[in-house]
């Protein structure tokens, strides 16, 4: 029953089976994975939908950026102490939490009024998902703990249902957009975050570290540095460079940057324990996490321009363009754990950035007029590359650490992944600025850099990273 329960529909299951299958790989793997779904779904989904929330609120490119990006920050600044809190007082209860306040937020972003509440909203959308995403991998690493191969294995299909859901959140998107309209892109989390409550009742609580504490001075320290940074990123294009607010904000956020390393090097419950980073793996795989995101969220935001705006496609036309992502998540995500298997670690995150860098080139294809057929490679390879590079990656993370330190770990790694995604999106979406020749002008720079960096990385992985 353990094995097969989550394929039953869900009002089919009843007490007695769910009490059976609390230690079931399945049902663990498909409740944990519920949160990873629907937080991932909301990083993309939005993407497709820019150019119709634009119009319904008559809003620039910034404010638009400042919709995906209130979300990538919101749970970029949390993450590291929702990490913590997950280690000390218990991955299920955090858990439960991130995915109520989620489903609340949701609501909010579908009934917005206006664009400045709409922002508020996908601000609480991010805090759900802080609270929620480290927790679920605490679970899973508890889980599993004592069964490796499991436990990346299980990794794997958790980074599966996110990276399908990335993939697919433009395609749902547009199907929704197409026979309703832009709010039900948020409503439709509703009943995700419900399943996943049911379900999480029977999960397994994580081994708690009573020694962790709360550092609430570092928590404001982090938020101030990295919002001050992305706020000045976004407005550079409108304000331009010669402006107080932006090379103010840049040196404000190199400040709080520094002076954030230092109180975590002080403090008695530090949000941010600097000994992670004395191991050379711990570092190789946050580096490659921040790569990833950065590339992929940034270049899928200016695609999604590039779609409606250069080529012209409607938005339901625009969201199946977006469809091979998903078959290459997909693919990627399954195949990576029995890569992991027969190869170890290292191989299939070497394999996955050649393919991204290879995703990345194809992309020079990209001009006025480019038949779609040409645009099949750079939307197949790119989710192919990082599908199967990120469960070894994630497991490699999880790996390097006791199980009851697997939540502030995890938290370190989503916490740089969202804050490169959100520089991601910050950048590339300044260099889309000013209309299609612009749009057209930044994918051909993105490609080259983000091809060329990947090679780069891929150098640093074969001679820095060694199989745990």
């Amino acid at each position: 029953m353990g094995n097969t329960i989550c394929c039953l529909p869900l009002p089919l299951l009843t007490h007695t089976a769910l009490k059976n299958a609390k230690t079931g790989f399945w049902f663990v793997v498909f409740t944990t994975s519920l949160a990873f779904v629907v937080s991932q779904l909301d990083v993309s989904i939005v993407n497709v939908a820019l150019p119709q929330i634009g119009r319904a609120f008559t809003a620039g490119i910034s404010t638009l950026q400042w919709i995906v990006d209130a979300y990538t920050i919101a749970f970029a600044v949390l993450m590291l102490s929702a990490g913590g809190m997950s280690d000390l007082l218990g991955s299920k209860r955090l858990f439960q939490l991130g995915l109520l306040i989620f489903g609340i937020a949701s609501v909010g972003c579908g009934i917005a009024w206006s664009p400045e509440v709409l922002i508020g909203f996908r601000a609480l959308q991010g805090v759900g998902s802080a609270i929620m995403i480290p927790s679920s991998l605490s679970i899973l690493n508890n889980t599993f703990a004592h069964e490796p191969k499991l436990r990346a294995r299980a990794v794997a299909y958790w980074t599966a249902g996110g990276g399908i859901s990335i993939a697919a959140g433009p395609v749902l998107g547009g199907l929704l957009i197409h026979i309703s309209s832009w709010r039900w892109i948020f409503l439709v989390n509703i009943p995700i975050c419900l399943a996943g409550l049911l379900c999480s009742i029977y999960l397994m609580d994580s081994k708690k570290n009573e020694k962790r504490g709360f550092d609430i001075p570092g928590q404001f320290i982090w938020m101030l540095a990295l919002t001050a940074f992305i706020a000045a990123i976004i407005e550079w294009h409108n304000l331009g460079a010669q402006s107080p607010f932006i090379y103010g904000g840049i040196i404000f956020s190199a400040v709080m940057l520094g002076l954030f390393l230092w109180r975590e090097s002080v403090a008695e419950s530090p949000i941010l324990p600097l000994d992670l980073f004395k191991s050379t793996n711990f570092n190789v795989f946050i580096g490659l996490g921040m790569a990833f995101n950065g590339a992929y969220y940034g270049t899928v935001f200016v695609l999604s321009l590039y779609l409606q705006e250069v080529l012209h496609y409607s938005v339901i036309e625009a969201g199946m363009a977006f469809l091979p992502l998903t078959g290459g998540f997909l693919i990627a995500n399954i195949t990576s754990s029995f890569i992991m298997d027969k190869y170890g670690i290292r191989v299939p995150i070497l394999l996955g950035l050649l393919v991204f860098s290879i995703g990345f080139a194809s992309l020079l294809l990209a001009k006025q007029g480019t038949p779609y057929w040409q645009l099949l490679l750079p939307f197949f390879a790119m989710p192919l590359g990082m599908g199967v590079a990120v469960p070894a990656m994630t497991t490699g993370t999880l790996a390097t650490v006791k199980t009851n330190r697997s939540g502030i770990a995890s938290a370190v790694l989503n916490t740089t992944r969202q804050a490169a995604g959100a520089v991601g999106v910050a950048v590339f979406g300044t260099m889309a600025s000013g209309g299609p020749d612009h749009i057209i002008k930044a994918i051909t720079e993105i490609a080259i850099i983000a091809a060329i960096f990947m090679l780069f990385y891929a150098g640093v992985v074969f001679k820095y990273l060694r199989d745990l």
